[in-house]
Formats: structure tokens, sequence, C-alpha cells
């Protein structure tokens, strides 16, 4: 069906036996494989903000990528990727110094990952200036601010739920390079990955039909990073 998924690394969800089961069986589909690092919050499922210092948002986030490229190599699946997870990777678009330690802790433990994250806010421009590999990233089913930011999943709107205009969506996104804001404001972007959240309701049926969307508009669906054919 799609092309990559993200792994959560054990600290907002998964363990050790759910990574193996879950990189071999993308190994078998020829589906690349990226760690997710988030907030060290399962109850939360890292979608709640934290408070920690820089040092030690790098080196949880060292730890889960560490954690996920072990555990790749095991099942025998590299991990070619990284992805903040939730509250994290919203942090890392608004302050630059979350940024510059998730960054930092991805690329202490592997520079030639590629980092995917959205494509305004501090995040992208740290990762270009400290020279590591990006890719900017859109979301199917998640509602967009003027800023280019997501919107809350505390308010009203901010999640996405039928597929034929989700698709039509993404299909315009992709093809005018651009997001559309909930208040009507046009944002030019980078696309180089579409995202549909897993535990989005629907998520099987949004995503089958946005890859028939695209493939009916021509466009070809494949890895951004390595780690499938």
């Amino acid at each position: 069906m799609g092309s990559t998924i993200n792994i959560a690394c054990g600290s907002h969800a998964g363990d050790p036996h759910i990574m193996a089961r879950t990189i071999e069986r993308a190994k078998e589909l020829n589906v690349a494989v990226g760690a997710h690092p988030g907030y060290p919050d399962l109850w939360g499922f890292g979608r709640r903000e934290m408070t920690f210092t820089p040092s030690e948002i790098e080196q949880f986030v060292a730890y889960q990528v560490g954690a996920a490229m072990g555990v790749s190599a095991y099942a025998g699946h590299p991990i070619s990727y990284v992805k903040p997870h939730g509250a994290l990777a919203n942090l890392s678009q608004a302050d630059e110094t979350v940024a510059r330690a998730v960054l930092k802790g991805i690329a202490s433990v592997d520079s030639n990952l590629v980092i995917l994250t959205f494509s305004v806010g501090h995040a992208i421009r740290v990762a270009q200036e400290m020279g590591l590999k990006v890719c900017a990233e859109i979301f199917a089913d998640r509602a967009y601010t003027s800023e280019g930011l997501l919107v809350s999943r505390k308010l009203p709107g901010a999640l996405l739920h039928d597929p034929e205009a989700i698709a039509q969506r993404v299909v315009n996104m992709v093809k005018n390079n651009e997001i559309t804001a909930v208040d009507g404001t046009i944002l030019p972007t980078d696309v180089g990955s579409i995202c549909v959240h897993g535990d989005t309701p629907g998520a099987i049926e949004m995503a089958m039909v946005v890859q028939k969307g695209l493939a009916e508009a021509g466009i070809e669906i494949k890895p951004f990073a390595g780690g499938a054919k």
C-alpha cells in the first residue's frame, strides 16, 4: 500500500518484540522503515508536551534511534530515516532549541539518516544547516494552521475523515506544491512524503483511496529513502 512506515521506538509506544515483528513484515512487503522517536510518554502516546533539557532530549532521541537501528539489524531490514513523533515533532517546528537537540541526537547515532519533518519551521532549516539529508512531509489526515503547522488535536476539525475528500486534497497538494490552511491561506511547500496516521479511524481505507487518487493523477509512490526497492 504505502512505501514507508514509521517504527515507534518503545518510549511512546512499542517494544522490541513489536518492533521486530513490524520490521520483519515490512521487509516481506518491501516497505522502507524509519525510526519514530518521541517523548517518553506511554500514557499520553507521546502527544503531550513535556519539559526536558536539550541534553536530555539529545539523549533520549539517540537512545530510541539506536534501539530502532539495533532491532532493524536483527530483522535484516535497515532503518533509513528518522521522523520525530507527536508533541516532540510539533515543538521542533516552533522551538529552535528543541529542533537542534532532536537533530543532534539523531546525527550522533548516524548522520546519514534522512530527516523526515515538516516543510516549514525550525527543524528542516536547522537540519539543512547541519548538512543532514531532509525530506519534507505533508499530512493527509490533518488540518493546517496559517503558519503551516498542524491544528491542535484539542480543536474541532483537526482530524480529517472523508477518504475521497482527503485523496483530492492530497493530489492537489502534491501537484501544486502547496498547503491550504483552515482559513484558506495558501502556503507553498515541498512535498516528499505523505503521512496517514495509523491510529486515525479508517486509516487503511483512507490510505488505499489516497493511493488510488495519486495513481489516477499519474503520481508514482516510492520510498524517499533507502531500505526498499
